[in-house]
């Protein structure tokens, strides 16, 4: 079903063939033809759906159809929500809907369930106790594999994932994991911890969700224990969750590398004065540095009116720009998929300084040649070309370091991308191109 459809049979009110037409398509679906709706026809499509198939799609919704939602529904609509949705997918839902809505989403739910809600609202925001879930399948190292196959057929169904337990001992202590695949093939009496592994990888719950990502990367896990500092198991994180992670951790970058001040709000639902606001203070800081290029250029004056310079610094300056910034996106990649350490500096730096000269020396024969033949004037095609080389290679060096310095400095290694970069080598490449005219033409 797609969006017209939908739309039509609500104008000739054919509700029931809405409802089955909506319980054969997949969740996600529905939640996205749910955020194309005008709020009054969303609610009324909500509450055609089942009320399982309802959680699934509210947990889909972005947060402001949700908080619309919410808002409108009945405390018992609102509890059945709230009781099937995830634990963990109700605490995202808490963390940003309105201070009444929290009221209300608290007072559907049990004792036990307030009191870890509020425990993991003191958690560190973008932290592993933030992100995990307490839905997951404990067993204990004294049970046989009959026990634990039980233990997952009556409790699974409320689970985030059966497909690996997680092993306990005194204390919740984490002792080890299993999968399903190896409680399957095995024998029914033998005991868990014969067969568990125990060499388990976790994060404690403090852990960065960036750290976080990098494990999932490294290990191709669906899941991940968490632990407190006690090393007692509290939570997993799934899969699912790190992927959202892993798209807001590449858009704060892109939003870095464009000198904007990340945000968590969609474009289209941003305000003006707040896109303005955010972008306005790294302008302000670009706009007074590129003075910076203005001096250098007034302290040359002389050269440029003697010599008609000008009219090779727009090149100059953008192709200086382009290589740094080309060498810049590279290495931040390469920093955010961790394959890029502050230890590789000197090896980024030898790298970068070997591409920086093959590029430059390229470009710099490539326009000798067009100076040449187009302007007559050796002196001249032999200053650009020169200019070129060392141009080219100081953006190499400068795009390829500057990103893993910064990360050393705990610094976000975006900020050194396009904009910053392009300000650093234009000032550099006219004082190298001022600097070799005088050497070359005075």
């Amino acid at each position: 079903m797609d969006l017209k459809t939908l739309t039509e049979l609500l104008k000739n009110k054919q509700l029931s063939q809405i409802r089955n037409e909506l319980v054969e398509i997949q969740e996600a679906d529905i939640a996205e033809l749910l955020e194309e709706l005008n709020i009054k026809e969303a609610i009324l499509v909500f509450r055609m759906l089942p009320k399982e198939i309802a959680a699934e799609v509210f947990s889909f919704l972005d947060v402001e159809r949700q908080s619309e939602l919410s808002s409108i529904v009945s405390d018992k609509e609102l509890a059945d929500i709230i009781n099937e949705l995830n634990f963990d997918d109700k605490i995202d839902l808490i963390e940003e809907v309105p201070a009444n809505l929290v009221k209300r989403i608290l007072q559907q739910s049990t004792v036990v369930e307030r009191r870890l809600i509020n425990q993991f609202l003191n958690y560190p925001d973008d932290s592993a106790g933030s992100l995990m879930t307490i839905e997951f399948v404990g067993l204990k190292k004294e049970m046989t594999v009959n026990e634990a196959m039980e233990k997952i057929r009556r409790t699974g169904f409320n689970k985030e994932t059966i497909y690996t337990s997680y092993v306990t001992g005194t204390k919740r202590t984490l002792e080890g994991i299993i999968s399903l695949k190896d409680l399957v093939l095995s024998d029914k009496h033998t005991i868990i911890s014969d067969i568990m592994e125990t060499d388990v990888i976790y994060v404690n719950t403090h852990d960065d969700q960036e750290y976080i990502a990098e494990v999932f990367k490294k290990y191709d896990f669906l899941s991940l224990p968490v632990v407190d500092n006690e090393n007692r198991l509290v939570g997993i994180i799934t899969i699912d969750d790190i992927v959202d992670v892993i798209e807001e951790e590449t858009t704060e970058d892109f939003q870095r590398m464009a000198a904007i001040e990340p945000t968590e709000i969609e474009y289209l639902d941003a305000s003006v004065l707040m896109l303005a606001k955010k972008r306005l203070p790294w302008l302000v800081i670009l706009m007074f540095s590129a003075y910076l290029t203005e001096m250098v250029m007034n302290f040359n004056n002389h050269l440029i009116m003697q010599f008609a310079l000008a009219i090779y610094t727009p090149m100059l300056m953008s192709t200086g720009g382009n290589a740094g910034a080309q060498s810049a996106t590279l290495v931040i990649r390469s920093i955010t998929l961790g394959e890029v350490k502050f230890k590789d500096v000197f090896r980024v730096l030898w790298k970068e300084i070997r591409v920086g000269l093959m590029v430059g020396c390229t470009l710099g024969v490539l326009n000798c040649i067009r100076i040449y033949f187009t302007d007559d004037d050796p002196f001249k095609a032999m200053m650009v070309g020169l200019t070129l080389i060392c141009t080219t290679t100081f953006a190499a060096i400068i795009g390829g370091t500057l990103p893993v310095v910064a990360k050393k400095l705990k610094l976000d290694p975006a900020i050194m991308a396009s904009p910053m970069i392009t300000t650093i080598v234009d000032v550099t490449t006219l004082l190298i191109f001022f600097k070799i005219a005088t050497l070359i033409l005075v």
